[in-house]
């Protein structure tokens, strides 16, 4: 490993380390007993046909109200209440957490450690999506440094809080900081707390990690 870089790469979770639930329909059907092509809403993949996806978009509701009725739609199909998202992953994305990863996000995070870089997640709902449990059965969640969660903080994104909270904690300064994101609203609140940012392309996310690494000038 070459020598510590002051640089960090700081990740979202969900879409951007992850596969979205939007291009894993196939596997959560099969989890859940549902008939291929149940599952039809596709978010930033097909935003014409998800009408919640376009009005949490324009900010009429939030992330976590948009995934609250997924959730609860979803549940409706299998014949049950659900109440949360943790559920509804962890019932759509079964036991086997790896297959969901995508494998750019893995290739970046061991470049980048190898490099020296500091590493972060920061999340508004990595366990409270996927379960406490979810960080020990992922390896590749333990080269992290740092892993700052809405969750426990109770500080969402975009609030510059939770941008400061994670630098802090890393120990860089905000020039340092490369963020990747696939929300823009996150994008735009990292950009006024002076860092660097890549706005991730769920569609391509071989180039988004490409330009994040570009910026770590690895």
């Amino acid at each position: 490993m070459s020598a510590p870089s002051s640089k960090a790469l700081v990740l979202d979770f969900g879409g951007v380390i992850s596969r979205t639930l939007f291009e894993t329909h196939d596997l959560s059907e099969a989890a859940l007993g549902l008939p291929p092509g149940t599952l039809t809403w596709r978010g930033p993949f097909a935003p014409e046909t998800d009408v919640l996806w376009q009005a949490m978009q324009a900010d009429h509701i939030t992330e976590r109200e948009y995934w609250m009725a997924r959730t609860r739609s979803v549940g409706e199909l299998v014949g049950e209440a659900w109440t949360d998202m943790q559920t509804f992953v962890q019932r759509a994305r079964g036991a086997d957490v790896e297959a969901v990863i995508r494998p750019e996000a893995i290739a970046a995070v061991h470049q980048a450690k190898a490099a020296g870089c500091k590493l972060a997640v920061l999340s508004n709902e990595l366990d409270l999506f996927y379960g406490a449990s979810f960080r020990e059965r992922l390896p590749l969640l333990k080269l992290f440094d740092v892993i700052i969660d809405a969750t426990y903080t109770g500080i969402l994104k975009p609030d510059r809080r939770a941008y400061e909270m994670c630098r802090d904690a890393l120990g860089v300064s905000a020039q340092d900081c490369v963020f990747v994101d696939d929300q823009s609203r996150n994008v735009l609140g990292a950009i006024q707390v002076g860092w660097k940012t890549v706005q991730f392309d769920v569609t391509d996310p071989a180039t988004s990690y490409a330009r994040a690494l570009a910026l770590l000038e690895i």
